[in-house]
């Protein structure tokens, strides 16, 4: 009987502790104990995300005391002696989370109980004498009471634990009584074999744990075992204690080696002390940063290190960047613009030009047809300008020629093939809206006839200024 139990608890204790030695691989991330912080790198749902050891060998020895029955360990019923046997247990251990896990756990023992030590091989004059050799196989609940209980503002790191057992299991054992009497007489008297209906059996206890390493605990234990068997103390007659089941305190010391290549074990950390660690690190991080470190040279709310434009002038209102507002698109700023929601040209605040002021002989220009930065689009802000100018043209007898120019980015020949296709597009758009293609010569000057000639190069000044030199203009012939 005991080499079946034996060798079966054996066959699972051993394949189980060498996958869990196996299965546990190095995390990535650097998270060298329980109240520092890392991060892993990969998927949370893979081994080598973990971060924590989780499998754990235990075993231990102490003695076991028979109480609660007919003969008992100590002073059984004030006539017997202080009687004690010897047990040992060993079993793998798995974290399910930081509070709570399983244990395969495998017991063996011998209590002595009575009158007598059968031990001495001496009768006994007074009463019964009896010790019973066990083996049991078991599945216990592990919760651990000091990561269950622990305060969340408690971020001091801990090393003892309490932890609360229960569970069941097969039981089989052997029973034997030496009697009462002139000669030495020890007999079998009672055996159950395990996996048997009548051989289960409950324990539950609690264990105080210190942790000695980072891979080795120090355990405290003590058990309470429920056999619901009136035939395990050995006792002659059950007419002494009513229960119906003898019952065991066994008390264990014993040692807990974690398995793994972590520096700590699941059990030894409390979630809320790396989320409070982490806090702490961002805290100190954010201390760090030095906001503004270039200053705001504009006075516009926007720091130079993220400002697009460091010229802003004072009072104009400006967007996340710095830049200063143009509402209408026109190419001036909401600050200078005299019609801030209708589009009109530079040279008039910002306002179109009425019908007549359009093209005249006296100044033989027309401003404010601008185009964005390396585009030949004609963007809507230009509509209104054009359109008046399409109603001069064709009521004037003279012709134009439609000039287009370029900033001073960009080298002269690409700058050059861009003004003409500003020049033509332009051309096009007239023509299109009905005047004489008689009356239209399209040219391209490139950045030589800047509107504003002191933005070469184009650093020197501000965007509305490179903006207004990448236009198209008339001229009459």
């Amino acid at each position: 009987m005991k080499l079946n139990l034996t060798s079966i608890a054996l066959a699972l204790v051993l394949p189980t502790a060498v996958f869990a030695q196996d299965s546990i691989t190095s995390s990535t991330g650097n998270y060298p104990n329980p109240y520092t912080s890392g991060s892993a790198t990969v998927s949370p749902f893979t081994q080598e995300a973990k971060r924590f050891n989780d499998w754990a060998v235990s075993a231990g020895a102490g003695v076991p005391l028979m109480q609660s029955s007919d003969l008992t360990s100590i002073k059984s019923y004030g006539a017997g002696k202080n009687l004690f046997g010897w047990s040992a247990y060993l079993s793998v251990d798995k974290a399910i989370t930081h509070a709570f896990g399983l244990k395969l756990q495998y017991d063996k023992g011998e209590s002595r109980q009575g009158f007598v030590n059968t031990k001495d091989h001496v009768a006994s004059p007074s009463g019964d004498g009896a010790r019973t050799q066990y083996d049991a196989l078991s599945i216990i609940g592990d919760v651990n009471f000091s990561n269950l209980l622990r305060r969340i503002d408690n971020k001091s790191p801990f090393r003892w634990a309490l932890h609360g057992y229960a569970g069941a299991g097969t039981l089989a054992y052997r029973a034997y009584r030496q009697d009462a009497g002139p000669v030495y007489n020890q007999s079998l008297v009672t055996e159950v074999k395990p996996f048997k209906f009548g051989s289960l059996f409950g324990q539950a206890g609690a264990g105080l744990k210190y942790r000695a390493t980072k891979s080795l605990d120090i355990e405290a234990r003590g058990m309470y075992m429920v056999t619901g068997d009136d035939a395990f103390d050995g006792a002659r007659t059950n007419t002494i204690n009513d229960n119906v089941s003898d019952n065991l305190i066994n008390i264990t010391l014993g040692a807990t080696l974690n398995l793994g290549r972590h520096e700590s074990h699941l059990f030894w950390h409390d979630p809320l002390q790396e989320i409070y660690y982490k806090l702490d690190v961002l805290a100190d991080k954010n201390q760090d940063v030095e906001v503004c470190k270039k200053g705001d040279a504009d006075n516009d709310g926007v720091c130079d290190d993220w400002d697009r434009q460091l010229n802003t002038p004072l009072g104009a209102r400006v967007d996340g960047a710095g830049v200063a507002l143009d509402a209408d698109l026109d190419g001036v700023i909401d600050l200078y613009d005299k019609c801030v929601t209708v589009p009109g040209p530079v040279e008039n605040n910002g306002c179109p030009w009425d019908l007549k002021s359009t093209v005249s002989d006296e100044t033989r220009t027309l401003e404010g047809i601008e185009f964005d930065f390396d585009s030949d689009r004609i963007l809507p802000s230009n509509t209104p300008i054009l359109n008046n100018a399409v109603n001069y043209i064709n009521s004037s007898e003279g012709s134009y020629y439609v000039i287009g120019g370029a900033d001073a980015r960009g080298t002269n020949a690409y700058n050059q093939k861009l003004s003409e296709r500003r020049a033509n597009n332009v051309k096009n758009y007239l023509i299109k809206n009905g005047v004489n293609s008689g009356k239209l010569d399209a040219i391209g000057r490139g950045e030589t006839n800047l509107k504003y000639p002191e933005c070469d190069p184009a650093t020197k000044c501000p965007e509305w200024k490179n903006r207004a030199n990448r236009r198209v203009y008339f001229e009459a012939k």
